[in-house]
């Protein structure tokens, strides 16, 4: 996610941040060199920094120019497959394990804002997943079955509940899930970056990584311009926005362009109706909606979007019928804010960990839950790094499988995008 004049979204950076950091790496050798500074970055050179390793911290790009702060800034723990699928995928140890990771996620991301004081508005009132049919429905209720097995908070919603809740129309009912919440992205990576800067951790920004090569026992990372940093370990922490710094790994992906919209602060006589109670919602079509309202009392939605940079506003005007679908009270109401950016998903629709030699590391594959998932990775990540102890990790090391005919599958991608979204507008 790049941002541009004309892409901008309505998460605000504070601007004491961008004068905190600069493009200096500190030449020496560290312990960690992480690159990419978002999420799981950041995470996890906070937690190696407090297990007393040295850590260099390396992003492309301009604090939260990337996903991290691009994103609908909503917190959801799971992943996209229910417990049984997972035990079913993964068999039962790491089944069971990847289960409890993932419904403790969002935890990760609350008790962190709360713990440190980090100064990021959020509200945890929950994530509404919206069923637009009856067979979404049924699938909803076996979702709430299995959760609800596992201690989760989490209830099945009926066609008036849902309703009441949202104040959107066409919905058969849904479900709610009381762990999740919702954040100013881009607040929580900046405050994260103070933090792990507060701990002693250089963050250079604007440098790009162009080359890693093993060697003494460590690695040589070197810059663009040829600045080099030597470090026991690496992280990559790249997820959608990777390269050809680690071969095949771009190639092991899809990223898809997620678009979103924001509104005019909603009008007095609206906000008892739209989200009354601050919940976000995904619902369940083919190619999804989500929407939230952020901390400025907008109403924010999101979905999938062209594969290809936006050419101007009428790129975005697919997420507008919608919004005049799901409130035709907001028709009048402007659209004051554009933005989108990159989602990677992976062939098989779960998180990857990759180690393809020793001490270069990588995690990717979000599916749009990149916010909790990423940030709880942060602390088994370091445990991993300070320890080797592959048994401190939710996900089993896996080799790096790029997709065969990757060139085209964006192609492939595009045309079923444009199927589905047909198939959802007949089905309303």
């Amino acid at each position: 996610m790049t941002r541009e004049p004309a892409n901008l979204s309505v998460w605000q950076k504070p601007a004491a941040i961008s004068a905190a950091f600069g493009p200096v790496v500190d030449r020496g050798s560290v312990d960690l060199a992480v690159i990419g500074a978002g999420f799981q970055g950041l995470s996890a050179a906070l937690h190696a920094a407090r297990r007393g390793l040295s850590v260099q911290v390396i992003e492309a790009a301009g604090l939260g120019e990337g996903a991290s702060g691009l994103n609908g800034g909503q917190v959801i723990p799971g992943l996209k497959f229910d417990p049984e699928a997972l035990i079913a995928m993964l068999g039962p140890e790491r089944g069971a394990t990847l289960t409890e990771f993932s419904a403790r996620a969002a935890d990760a991301v609350f008790d962190l804002i709360a713990r440190e004081g980090l100064k990021v508005p959020h509200r945890r009132t929950g994530w509404i997943q919206a069923a637009h049919t009856e067979t979404a429905l049924l699938a909803a209720a076996q979702r709430n079955r299995q959760w609800r097995a596992h201690g989760a908070d989490v209830t099945l919603l009926n066609q008036a509940e849902i309703a009441l809740l949202t104040g959107a129309n066409g919905y058969k009912g849904g479900w709610l899930d009381r762990r999740a919440g919702t954040i100013d992205p881009l607040a929580f990576v900046c405050e994260l970056a103070r933090l792990v800067a507060n701990l002693g951790v250089n963050i250079a920004l604007n440098r790009r990584v162009t080359g890693l090569r093993r060697e003494d026992g460590g690695w040589r990372v070197t810059m663009a311009d040829g600045d080099e940093v030597r470090a026991t370990k690496v992280l990559v922490a790249t997820n959608a926005y990777s390269d050809a710094l680690i071969p095949g790994l771009a190639q092991s992906l899809v990223w898809l362009h997620s678009f979103q919209i924001a509104t005019a602060p909603l009008p007095s006589e609206l906000d008892d109706i739209v989200l009354p109670h601050g919940q976000a919602v995904s619902d369940s079509r083919r190619i999804l909606l989500y929407f939230r309202k952020s901390p400025d009392n907008r109403l924010v939605l999101g979905g999938r979007g062209p594969m290809r940079v936006p050419r101007g506003p009428e790129d975005w005007q697919h997420l507008e019928r919608a919004l005049k679908r799901l409130y035709p009270a907001l028709a009048g109401l402007p659209i004051e804010r554009r933005w989108f950016g990159r989602v990677a998903i992976t062939a098989d629709f779960l998180p990857h960990l990759h180690e393809p030699e020793p001490g270069l590391l990588m995690v990717a594959g979000c599916q749009g839950r990149g916010i909790g998932l990423m940030t709880a990775l942060g602390a088994p990540l370091a445990d991993y790094i300070a320890s080797g102890d592959a048994a401190v990790l939710p996900l089993p090391l896996s080799p790096i499988r790029p997709i065969p005919l990757h060139r085209f599958r964006r192609v492939g991608v595009a045309a079923r995008i444009a199927w589905y979204r047909m198939l959802d507008r007949l089905e309303r």
